[in-house]
């Protein structure tokens, strides 16, 4: 067996024709990924063209410095917090309040436990619960004690 050089040359400039290839390859996906994460992290273009010319520049280790960098979460993941943190405070505030101590009461309580303030009081005819300024029970119609009836024709 015969050493041939030129097919021993050939194989190595086909083996770094292809390593090439396949560097120039990665380089291309590596800014292309970096373009369409940064876009679904940050609105400001200037933040985007910046994080593309490094990974362009620097490569793999312009990569890692871009991942280190990079905004924690997506426009998405925030625009979802945002709306889990407005919904919590809606909740917390559709809650009522003592009028006497401004502290937490439910909706069924009659009397604060915390300061004794009457929050509502019973209807005389079907005793259900009734707001303090109603003069009228909304669920069976009976006025409150006190309250003319008024006179139908």
């Amino acid at each position: 067996m015969t050493f041939d050089p030129t097919l021993m040359t050939s194989v190595l400039l086909i083996a770094t024709a292809f390593g090439g290839a396949f560097l120039a390859a990665l380089w291309l996906a590596l800014v292309i990924w970096t373009w369409r994460d940064i876009r679904s992290r940050a609105r400001d273009p200037l933040a985007q063209v910046l994080a593309v010319l490094v990974v362009a520049a620097l490569n793999l280790p312009g990569v890692l410095v871009y991942i280190i960098l990079r905004p924690a979460r997506t426009l998405e993941e925030e625009y979802q917090r945002t709306l889990e943190e407005e919904s919590l405070l809606a909740t917390i505030e559709d809650q009522a309040l003592c009028p006497g101590c401004e502290r937490r009461v439910k909706d069924e309580w009659q009397v604060c436990p915390n300061c004794h303030t009457k929050l509502k009081k019973t209807c005389q005819n079907c005793g259900k619960l009734m707001e303090l300024p109603w003069n009228i029970c909304p669920h069976c119609g009976t006025p409150a004690p006190g309250v003319k009836r008024e006179v139908e024709n």
